[in-house]
Order: structure tokens, then C-alpha cells, then sequence
């Protein structure tokens, strides 16, 4: 079962500095039938303004992963951790007992994320922050782990929950497989360019809430650039 979830149908608000489009319940959007899917609360496609950002505010109990699609992320935390995250790399937070944190775009240009939530496993441990290059010739037409709660995976960002987060580009006309658990619950976007996902038909910041599956075939239309969440239902 592939459920397209078009652009133009996602909750959000546009506050100016930041125009927010929510691909679950986040905020002042409340849609009962988008609460989450699985162990993923949270997927918001942000456009952040030149020199704007979010101020310091506190998480606890939530992994928060941010993939940068344009521009760089400058991330500041009550731990002390400073960092700049620029397009195609990765950071993430592991919430733990509590953290504040504040993040910039003190860029010229306008910067564009995604920032994906999923409840962790593990509760009560040290907050933690990390962040990785990953370069998208790596990724050219395979999937790579981003980041992960899997012992294997021993090259991504570390995660303490039963989830993977992956990336992949794909030129015009090729094709990655991704083998899934028919049991496990995913959530596919394209940050550029346009899919066929077993047949289903992706545009770009489309996403795709995917069971009951066992493999993926994702074929690019055009050249793209997506990002895939694998995790427990």
C-alpha cells in the first residue's frame, strides 16, 4: 500500500522568516488521519529566510534528524555543541533527558530542510548531537544510510530508535531497490525531481506512506534526489 500525500495537500503556515509545510500533525495543523506513521511523528519541509531561524527552545524523549536541501543549518545547544550543516549532510539530535537548542540560517540565501521526528526507543539517557557529510556522489542511483539505530550500520549518524534514515539520487532512467519488512512502516520524499515508486507516480516534496510492502522500485522520471524513512510500525 502506497498513499500519495501531494504537496499542495500538507498543513503548514507561512510566518515570513519561515515558510513551514507539514507532511503530519505539527503545530496549529491538527489532521487526525496524519498523527504520524509508525514510530515517525514528524516531517516538516522548512524554507528558513537569510538570517533568520529558530531561537532557543527545549526538546526531550524524540530523535530529530535534519536533512539540509538547500543552503546550510548553524546548530547551538545547551551541551555546548556548535555546528554548521550545509546542503546534503545530516544532524542529529538524540533529545534524551532534555536539551535546548537554536538553529540559523545565517546564510545569504534562503536555506531548506526537512526535519524528521521519531519517538525513540530508549528513554532516560544524555542528550547528544552529531553531525556528518555525506556526499551525494556516494548516494549516486543506491540507497545510503544517513542515519540509524542499526548496529550495522556503522557509517551512519547514530539513532535510538528501531529506524533507518536513507538517501539516494538517481539520474533520469535509473532505478534503486530498497527491500522492506512488510511489517515495518516507511515515508518516501523527493527533495528534487520526480518517482515511480512501485508504480506510483511522486512529484517533488510529494511524500509517500508506504506498508504492507516488501520491496521498493523507485525509478527516477527526471534527475532526482529523495529521502526515505524505514521504521518500526
Amino acid at each position: 500500500m502506497i498513499d500519495r500525500r501531494p504537496f499542495n495537500s500538507l498543513g503548514g503556515a507561512n510566518h515570513g522568516w519561515l515558510n513551514a509545510k507539514h507532511h503530519f500533525s505539527f503545530a496549529s495543523y491538527n489532521d487526525q488521519g496524519r498523527m504520524g506513521w509508525g514510530a515517525l511523528r514528524v516531517w516538516n519541509d522548512d524554507t528558513i529566510a537569510p538570517q533568520t531561524g529558530f531561537p532557543p527552545h527545549p526538546h526531550a524523549d524524540m530523535e530529530i534528524i535534519t536533512y539540509v536541501r538547500e543552503g546550510a543549518i548553524t546548530h547551538q545547544d545547551s551541551l555546548g555543541n556548535k555546528g554548521r550543516t550545509v546542503a546534503g549532510d545530516v544532524q542529529v539530535m538524540s533529545a534524551g533527558t532534555g536539551i535546548t537548542h537554536a538553529e540559523y540560517n545565517l546564510e545569504n540565501s534562503n536555506t531548506q530542510i526537512f526535519q524528521i521526528w521519531i519517538m525513540p526507543d530508549d528513554h532516560g539517557k544524555p542528550p547528544s548531537w552529531g553531525t556528518k557529510p555525506f556526499p551525494m556522489g556516494d548516494r549516486s542511483g543506491r540507497f545510503v544510510t544517513l542515519a540509524s539505530g542499526f548496529k550495522e550500520d556503522t557509517d551512519a549518524l547514530p539513532l535510538r530508535t528501531d529506524a533507518r534514515v536513507l538517501g539516494a539520487t538517481l539520474k533520469a532512467g535509473e532505478t534503486a531497490v530498497y527491500e522492506l519488512d512488510g511489517s515495518r512502516y516507511a515515508y518516501l520524499v523527493p527533495a528534487k525531481g520526480k518517482l515511480d515508486v512501485n508504480g506510483v507516480t511522486l512529484d517533488t516534496r510529494d511524500g509517500a506512506a508506504i506498508r504492507d510492502e516488501t520491496k521498493l522500485t523507485v525509478t527516477a522520471l527526471e534527475d532526482s534526489e529523495l529521502v526515505l524513512v524505514d521504521s518500526a510500525p
